[in-house]
């Protein structure tokens, strides 16, 4: 049983009314789990799908249920852990596929392997986060998720608008709150509370969504979540954001079984307010969100920040050479020949491939600019795993297919013996029961393990 700090009760008591027995119980309730399928691979999870509780409602993607970290489904990204009722914010922000997005505060990255698979992988996310560690868990769950079209990057909000000022159709701001919504799931957020500081995260938040009003395009909607209770986080923050852009209004949001409406009697009674929900945890299955879309007018006005040019000496450090371009190419030839042909980026020695909609680089702090294809190596490339979970085994020329217990040795990094004869020595898509599991290298009837030693288990 939770410990709630009395300042909590006493205020939740005098907001939720008769409502407030059922609401304060229900944090002392279990919590749930839940997962989605990706519809980026080529099959559905089956062995994680026998285990699950039922769908989640709204959701055509989510079910209940938990996710074994260790399972072949996981770690090859046909599933995604993810709490059930932060899936309602990637359906509600439904990005089209060739759609310009931002995922604003994007770690560890549930929402944006949401968006990126209602993409269909077309177009462009880019998805960013402030921390740097947190950046990179980021980069690794899109890595694992199989997106060619996503950009991760390190940045403070408002470094990013004169970069993409009036750039994107759409941004969610899951913004970082003071976590009321997520007490029961995780008891320790309570310890960080107190009575200021939903006002506090508040204050945090209007700078976050004054960045992300710069970067909208016109007719662009916008989608603020949280999850937290407080209203001087959702439904007043909202008012805050109508009164100081004009040319923004509300969309209304479909209400999904155990939703409720907003509550503009939290804030300054505007009934535009009542557009926005709230998953409470006596009425739905799952732990406490605010969600609120809006739509800026076609009729705004975007004011581009002025840049300053900068003085171009010689190759970018991006470039890649002409030789190791040659490199690649024989590379790519010989095992991926298919793969379309875009525009390749080198950070240090790992080449990447640029979502075709992406702009320039420059000034930019990026995890990853793109799709993380391989390294070079001494007159050789070597194919990065990423490259591998974009791929099946039709669009490469050469694949192996590993039973579950030679899979198990591959993700323990071990060298994998097989008694089959292939098609000769060299690279191989790894496969197993039809997930792309990375690369192996054949020489003779031994598979050289290339699967990444910060990954094995």
């Amino acid at each position: 049983m939770i410990k709630l700090p009395d300042t909590f009760i006493k205020k939740y008591r005098q907001l939720m009314g008769d409502e407030a027995d059922d609401f304060l119980a229900a944090l002392q309730g279990d919590s749930y789990s839940g997962f989605r399928i990706n519809p980026l691979k080529n099959g559905r999870p089956t062995q994680t799908l026998e285990k699950a509780a039922g769908p989640v409602p709204g959701v055509a993607t989510g079910f209940y249920g938990s996710v074994d970290g260790k399972s072949l489904d996981h770690v090859t990204g046909w599933v995604y852990s993810q709490e059930p009722s932060a899936m309602q914010v990637g359906e509600v922000v439904d990005p089209q596929p060739g759609e310009k997005v931002l995922d604003l505060c994007a770690a560890p990255g549930g929402k944006s392997t949401h968006l990126i698979g209602k993409m269909h992988d077309q177009g462009l996310l880019v998805a960013n986060e402030i921390f740097t560690k947190r950046a990179r868990v980021l980069a690794s769950n899109l890595e694992r998720w199989g997106t060619a079209n996503t950009v991760v990057a390190n940045e403070e909000p408002q470094k990013l608008v004169p970069k993409f000022a009036g750039f994107f159709d759409r941004i969610l701001v899951d913004a970082p709150c003071s976590g009321e919504g997520m007490f029961r799931k995780d008891p320790q957020a309570i310890s960080y509370w107190n009575p200021d500081y939903p006002s506090e995260c508040a204050n945090r938040q209007r700078k976050i969504l004054a960045s992300a009003m710069q970067m909208l395009k016109p007719g662009g909607v916008l989608v603020y979540s949280t999850c937290t209770f407080a209203p001087e986080e959702d439904e007043q923050n909202m008012a805050w954001l109508l009164k100081e852009y004009p040319d923004l209004r509300m969309l209304p949001i479909p209400l999904v079984d155990g939703m409720d409406h907003a509550r503009p009697e939290w804030a300054d009674n505007n009934p535009e307010l009542a557009k926005a929900v709230r998953l409470f945890p006596h009425h739905f299955k799952g732990e406490g969100h605010f969600i609120a879309k809006l739509q800026l007018s076609t009729a705004a006005a975007t004011t581009r920040p002025k840049r300053k040019k900068k003085k171009r000496r010689g190759q970018e450090p991006w470039q890649v050479s002409r030789d190791e371009q040659q490199l690649f190419k024989q590379w790519q030839t010989k095992n991926v020949p298919d793969f379309a042909e875009r525009r390749l980026v080198k950070f240090g020695d790992q080449l990447y491939a640029l979502p075709d909609q992406m702009i320039d680089l420059s000034g930019l702090d990026l995890i990853s600019p793109g799709l993380h294809l391989g390294t070079f190596k001494k007159k050789r490339f070597e194919p990065a795993l990423a490259w591998a979970l974009t791929l099946t085994s039709s669009e490469v020329k050469r694949q192996i297919e590993l039973t579950p217990d030679q899979w198990r040795q591959y993700v323990h990094g071990d060298v994998v013996n097989v008694s089959d004869s292939f098609a000769g020595n060299g690279w191989y898509l790894l496969t197993c029961e039809g997930h792309s599991c990375g690369w192996g290298k054949l020489v003779n009837h031994t598979i050289k393990n290339f699967f990444p030693k910060g990954l094995r288990f």
